[in-house]
């Protein structure tokens, strides 16, 4: 009895006993076939009245493609020990955290991704296979979070494109918040002339530019005086450190 996959030519004898009006077991006997071959083969791929031979035939050369193209892959060991069950949570939570910030769920993956990784930045293609998800999906992301000053892009000693978040992301992103609302501000203030000095609508317009304005110059001013709490090691990072060998120096 012959094994491996079915030919299309098998196929084809399957489309003609079906047509017939041939059982499944009949046509597996001309085929010298088990049975549950021939059975199984039809289900797949439209049942009996839906079997073409051809398309079944394109249809398994497609399944068998993706298959050799999905490598399987152990579980990748986590750095510093690193329990990997809490870290999945972890970025769950973390990416909820931002999606309630008001960021699309992609964008906030991603972000999340590059946020908890060691090194600060990832290729495409590494954070293709963290995810799961699309080349295009990564491409949209990425493209969405340099808008938001979240993300910047570098070349690596192999020339691969990078995107990183480092030390200084969250001031540039604060900085752009604030430019951001400064041109709220000239909005506001445009149609004050516009609606007519001292009528409800440019009253309140004008309230709107003071406290956005108000707003807007604290950011940059936090901004600025915090800054440098972004270059320096924190408690976490100081505990990481080794302890100085007993008794002093030698």
């Amino acid at each position: 009895m012959p094994g491996g996959r079915l030919t299309q030519q098998e196929r084809q004898q399957i489309a003609l006993g079906l047509a017939d009006g041939h059982a499944y077991a009949e046509i597996a006997r001309r085929l010298d076939r088990p049975t549950s071959t021939v059975t199984r083969e039809v289900i797949r791929n439209g049942g009996p009245a839906a079997y073409r031979a051809d398309l079944a035939h394109r249809a398994t050369e497609q399944r068998s493609h993706r298959r050799r193209q999905a490598v399987p892959r152990g579980p990748e060991p986590l750095a510093h020990g690193r329990d990997a069950e809490a870290v999945r949570a972890y970025e769950e939570m973390f990416t909820t955290v931002l999606m309630q910030s008001g960021m699309p769920k992609m964008m906030s993956r991603v972000l999340t991704c590059l946020y908890t990784t060691d090194a600060g930045s990832l290729t495409a293609a590494e954070l293709v296979r963290h995810l799961q998800v699309s080349p295009a999906s990564i491409s949209k992301s990425i493209a969405y979070l340099e808008t938001q000053g979240l993300v910047r892009r570098e070349r690596d000693e192999r020339r691969r494109e990078r995107y990183v978040v480092d030390d200084d992301v969250w001031y540039q992103s604060m900085m752009a918040s604030a430019r951001a609302t400064a041109q709220l501000v000239v909005a506001a203030r445009q149609g004050v002339s516009v609606l007519g000095s001292g009528t409800p609508a440019a009253i309140r317009l004008e309230n709107i530019a003071r406290y956005v304005d108000f707003v807007s110059e604290s950011i940059t001013r936090a901004a600025e005086q915090g800054r440098d709490l972004l270059h320096t090691k924190s408690t976490a990072s100081t505990q990481l450190e080794p302890a100085p060998a007993a008794g002093g120096d030698t």
